[in-house]
């Protein structure tokens, strides 16, 4: 089976999907950049390994996108066999989903999430205009199924697939006990009985004030420790203004030394104001951390149940998400249980299973 693939960037998680893939099929995947200018150093290294990954010549329109009309040779190159499109929302996307269209050349569109709008509006009208029209429609959610039928998908060409970073080798065969867990406190220097992670970018949209201001109602005995590069001036600032000597910034680590924090800590919070998906929610399960997150976070809403494997609480409630952080610090018997829901439910969303249902659902569609 030869399959098209298009999409914005090489990001770690996607290579390490298209390789798992094309194992299995002669696979082409067209980047328009090579890499995104506001991520650190690891999404330069490409290992095309089992697919043939080319980097688009173009213009560069954005951090992670690019306009190139070179992608039109291989529309045509491949208008009889599989093409995907998943970077639905850049202008080499669009320009291509645009040309099928008029060459009547089928295709299928995937994306990582969404949250619907209202339908209604020149800007809904240009979503209906690009998203309606595909094969098919490959999705990650509930949310995004909704997301897919507001602009123009029909029920019946909708096909569901497990989102995934991690492999089946990621996931910790059992839960870290407290033992290890207080050695690697110690090794990391975090000064506490408890930790509380996070890990992300510093924008505004991944919500780390919000859990700085919920810190006061906090436990003091567990330490906050947010993973992200380097904090900007605003929280050095909050931080002073709300007298808070409990929390940790980290910078960029590697996969390895990123394990270490993850095994040692005891919650994992993303108090997101908007995640399309979260794929730190997934490696999060993977080390059998309880997590809490918002309603706003899809892979919260389709990986998380309450009490189960975590908590989901309200978008910028700062004192519903200090209760359900301690509710995790001060259970450890509720912290044990969602742990061992965590490795056992993660292991349905690997790369591995991830590329599996791919194969399926294409070869369904060959059918």
């Amino acid at each position: 089976m030869k399959i098209l693939w298009l999409t914005n960037v090489p990001s770690p998680y996607r290579v390490d999907f298209f390789n798992e893939l094309g194992k299995s099929c002669d696979l082409t995947v067209l980047f328009e950049k090579a890499t995104s200018t506001e991520r650190d150093e690891s999404w330069e290294e490409h290992h095309f390994i089992h697919f043939r990954g080319v980097i688009l010549k173009g213009i560069d329109f954005d951090v992670d996108k690019a306009v190139s009309v070179q992608m039109i040779r291989y529309l045509n190159q491949y208008k009889t066999e599989t093409i995907v499109v998943s970077d639905l929302a850049t202008p080499t996307g669009i320009m291509a989903i645009e040309y099928m269209k008029l060459c009547k050349i089928p295709y299928l569109l995937e994306g990582d999430g969404g949250f619907a709008g209202s339908g209604s509006g020149w800007k809904e009208s240009l979503k209906k205009q690009i998203i309606k029209g595909a094969k098919a429609y490959l999705s990650t959610s509930r949310s995004h199924d909704e997301y897919f039928l507001t602009y123009g998908a029909s029920k019946e060409r909708l096909y569901r697939y497990p989102f995934t970073s991690i492999k089946e080798e990621d996931i910790l065969p059992a839960v870290v006990d407290q033992e290890k867990k207080q050695r690697l406190k110690q090794k990391l220097g975090i000064a506490r009985e408890k930790a509380i992670l996070t890990v992300g970018q510093f924008i505004h949209r991944k919500g780390f004030d919000l859990l700085l201001k919920a810190a006061k109602r906090i436990d003091p005995n567990a330490a906050i420790v947010i993973i992200g590069g380097e904090p900007t001036e605003r929280y050095y600032d909050l931080i002073d203004r709300l007298d808070l000597d409990n929390v940790y910034f980290v910078g960029y680590q590697s996969k390895v030394k990123l394990k270490e924090y993850f095994c040692m800590a005891d919650v994992f919070v993303l108090p997101t104001r908007e995640d399309i998906w979260g794929l730190v929610i997934n490696e999060a399960m993977a080390y059998g951390l309880p997590v809490v997150t918002t309603n706003r976070c899809i892979a919260g809403l389709e990986l998380i149940e309450d009490e189960k494997n975590g908590y989901i609480v309200p978008v910028g409630d700062r004192k519903k998400l200090a209760e359900t952080i301690n509710l995790l610090l001060n259970r450890d018997e509720l912290r044990e249980s969602i742990a061992n829901h965590n490795l056992n439910k993660i292991r349905e969303f690997t790369v591995e299973r991830m590329a599996e249902r791919h194969l399926e659902i294409f070869e369904e569609l060959k059918r």
